[in-house]
């Protein structure tokens, strides 16, 4: 199958993956339409760039363009319901239908592919590398899982042969990919609804890594352990600190949280960088990143210029206020092992200081198969609001809920309907404050902030 298309039809075309695709066709002079369940600014931008959508599941709505087999094709994701009507009508018509992994895996052929896979850290990590690619190497396309600042786009159309990809596990998408390099951040056990076991995840890594091309690289963090490595390709370790082939050393904290370090590299040491955006986690990003870089080739100057003007990803410990009176930020933790991770990191960057985590949990398979360790994450926090767990594809289960986090939760913590969260926050104690989920809580970001900026203009309570 050809990737070039005079017509194309999403079906779920606000999705980060499918969005970035769509893009991708825009950009190549094919008709774009879809459909999605929800009105979002992606889905408006998406159409004040040409794409033609709808938000009800009614094959009368599919537009007269996309309604002949011959010409159209059509993509879905593996979210979307298996009833789905006008996914069945195009199946019926005869249509090509494949899922957004196909397509990506098809786009990629012919290209240096730079893939970035792990339960969590890959949006950032791929974000990075096509910054990278972009400042210090030699141009690039990208496919990225979330909104690049820089770039304001999670599509990337640039020159050159090399192309950062987001190498997602859900339904196994990302055994569509055959890398030139890849990097594996974690294999946390995740999406138990599609793998069953935490086994089953770990070897489907493995298979993963083993499609690496052949004189390729695998650059896999230190202490994540596959049943097998790839013979045919080179494997290198990285980490934030301490004895792998990639690491950071002689490390800093800014004021305002972001970081001084080197980076050592098996044939160097690139000193003096300075990331653009803060944490600690995104330290260890950014060694993943550069080691990427060293294995694609790199101008080691311009990569640190890349480093310093990197300003990150939406919803990726994105500062909606950053003061020394007050702090607020959002994140799109959504598993135990990145609430860790981040409240470590801003531990690390704000110490001595309190901290308010608001999490939105995500599915309610994953609250039911991680409901402790979410409550053991949140309590390294000195007070929790916890929200209603955010369906998405699922339908609810029996006694999965937020209240199984909180009866477990360590500080002071107390539940909260997801539309009152902004003034529930308006009578409380404040210093910094996160949000946490992978659901509709963004939509709530921008009045939180609002009411926040406006309780620091005021005397804090005791």
């Amino acid at each position: 199958m050809n990737a070039e298309t005079k017509n194309v039809y999403f079906l779920g075309i606000g999705g980060i993956g499918m969005s970035a695709i769509a893009r991708y066709y825009l950009l190549s002079g094919a008709r774009v339409g879809g459909y999605d369940r929800t009105e979002t600014a992606l889905t408006r931008s998406l159409a004040a760039e040409g794409a033609e959508i709808h938000y009800d599941d009614d094959p009368a709505a599919i537009g007269a363009a996309f309604r002949n087999p011959d010409d159209t094709l059509v993509v879905y994701t593996p979210a979307l319901p298996h009833d789905h009507a006008e996914l069945a009508w195009f199946r019926a018509g005869g249509f090509r239908v494949v899922k957004r992994s196909q397509i990506l895996g098809i786009l990629t052929e012919g290209k240096y592919v730079m893939a970035v896979a792990g339960t969590h850290g890959k949006t950032t990590t791929t974000t990075l590398v096509a910054w990278l690619n972009h400042v210090a190497g030699d141009g690039g396309s990208a496919f990225l899982g979330g909104i690049s600042k820089n770039f304001d786009n999670n599509f990337v159309h640039g020159p050159g042969k090399r192309m950062a990809v987001e190498a997602d596990e859900f339904d196994r998408s990302f055994l569509q990919l055959y890398p030139d390099v890849a990097v594996i951040t974690s294999t946390d056990a995740d999406h138990l609804d599609i793998y069953g076991t935490h086994e089953q995840l770990r070897k489907t890594f493995a298979l993963f890594a083993s499609q690496i091309k052949p004189g390729g690289a695998l650059i896999i963090k230190k202490g994540v352990a596959l049943e097998e490595y790839p013979q045919h390709a080179t494997t290198y370790t990285y980490d934030y600190l301490g004895d792998a082939d990639f690491h950071a050393c002689n490390v800093s904290v800014d004021e305002d949280g972001t970081y001084r370090f080197d980076i050592v590299c098996p044939d160097r040491t690139i000193t003096g960088c300075h990331l653009g955006i803060p944490g600690k986690v995104n330290v260890e990003n950014a060694v993943a990143a550069t080691a990427m870089m060293w294995v694609a080739g790199f101008d080691e100057r311009r990569l640190k210029e890349g480093l310093e003007t990197f300003r990150g990803v939406r919803r990726r410990f994105d500062f909606h206020i950053n003061t020394p009176r007050l702090i607020y930020m959002d994140d799109y933790a959504h598993h135990p092992a990145e609430l860790r991770a981040a409240i470590t990191s801003v531990r690390e960057m704000f110490p001595h200081r309190r901290i308010t985590a608001i999490f939105q949990p995500h599915l309610y398979t994953r609250t039911r198969d991680f409901y402790r360790e979410f409550a053991q994450a949140l309590s390294l926090a000195d007070e929790v609001l916890l929200v209603p767990i955010y369906p998405a594809r699922e339908e609810p289960i029996e006694g999965v809920s937020s209240q199984m986090i909180a009866d477990l939760v360590t500080v002071p913590h107390r539940l909260v309907p997801l539309e009152r969260i902004a003034r529930e926050l308006e009578g409380a104690r404040l210093d910094v404050v996160i949000s946490f989920g992978a659901g509709n809580i963004e939509n709530h970001t921008g009045e939180i902030a609002a009411r926040l900026r406006d309780k620091s203009k005021t005397k804090q309570p005791e």
